[in-house]
């Protein structure tokens, strides 16, 4: 179960909504992720880009600027990741 395997580690399936809106810099994801980290952001990220799903895209600068965005299929997997959200509203208990 290897979408299992990544996509139930913390913090992947915000990332990945996040990056719904379109590409965004790092400093940009670790303000719209609230309570993530640098380093597990750095870590997440390299995840999504190892796997397929985001890609990473440098720009020469001056300045330098590194941007993150869905692939093809990260925003193939967003249909399954609202459906699953609409099911745990339905059907889990409220914390």
């Amino acid at each position: 179960m290897r979408a299992f395997d990544l996509l139930g580690k913390r913090w992947t399936g915000v990332v990945l909504g996040t990056l719904r809106g379109g590409p965004a810099g790092f400093s940009a994801l670790a303000r719209a992720v609230e309570g993530i980290s640098d380093s597990m952001l750095s870590e997440r990220l390299g995840e999504l880009v190892d796997s397929g799903l985001v890609a990473r895209t440098v720009r020469e600068g001056p300045p330098l600027s590194v941007t993150y965005g869905l692939t093809a299929g990260g925003r193939a997997l967003l249909p399954a990741l609202e459906q699953i959200t609409r099911w745990s509203e339905k059907h889990l208990t409220p914390r």
